[in-house]
């Protein structure tokens, strides 16, 4: 029996892959349309989220800046930037992130097209990587773990298998998550092994139909 391999080859550029998701509509929404999914408009997933995560960062000191990193169609960043002193919405799909500059930009938010697994990212007091890390091969989070040292606080927003599962099983880059192989990012387990001061869980929100769940972690880095 052939044994089965927990690693796989990058077959095409990430940025191809989520210029192709956007194009095709393959998590929704109308044709022609910039569209991140449910999981950015479902206000059972989306309402808890924005309420955890605004009571965070009103309750430090003073408003921060903020990184979000693979931001999407900014559904959920227009609801959070408000709380921030200045936020930096990044994502990798030129088109995406020109529509968003249009439509969103103002004095405190601006838009940047970055692989956030190859370039500099920009600088910060939080990150938040919001159901981005799923969707990405195990070298290109390794990458992007290796920048997370430079903001103090990091939100982690992973969809998760609903039971106990083997952590960061390889994939390749695209639309596709680990859930189809019963696996997820954990960023604190092999191969990744993120240090960290201090963890705490914000939010594990369950799925019907056995879909997994939607888990959140706020990270306070060294």
């Amino acid at each position: 029996m052939k044994k089965e391999t927990t690693t796989v080859s990058k077959t095409w550029p990430t940025k191809a892959a989520m210029e192709q998701v956007y194009a095709k509509n393959f998590w929704g929404g109308e044709v022609g349309s910039f569209y991140s999914g449910e999981g950015s408009h479902d206000h059972q997933l989306v309402d808890p989220y924005v309420e955890v995560v605004i009571s965070f960062l009103k309750s430090l000191d003073k408003p921060v800046v903020v990184c979000d990193l693979g931001c999407g169609d900014f559904n959920i960043g227009k609801q959070l930037a408000p709380y921030t002193l200045k936020y930096h919405a990044v994502d990798i799909v030129e088109d995406l992130i020109a529509y968003n500059q249009k439509h969103y930009a103002s004095d405190a938010i601006d838009f940047q097209c970055l692989d956030l697994a190859k370039d500099t990212l920009p600088h910060g007091d939080c990150a938040i990587i919001r159901q981005v890390l799923q969707h990405l091969s195990n070298d290109e989070v390794l990458a992007i773990c290796s920048q997370l040292s430079n903001y103090k606080y990091v939100i982690v927003t992973e969809h998760l298998p609903q039971d106990n599962f083997i952590p960061n099983l390889d994939i390749i880059s695209g639309q596709g998550i680990r859930l189809k192989k019963k696996s997820g990012v954990d960023l604190l387990a092999t191969p990744f092994n993120l240090k960290v001061r201090d963890q705490k869980h914000l939010l594990t929100i369950p799925l019907k139909k056995n879909k997994g769940k939607i888990v959140t972690w706020l990270y306070e880095m060294f």
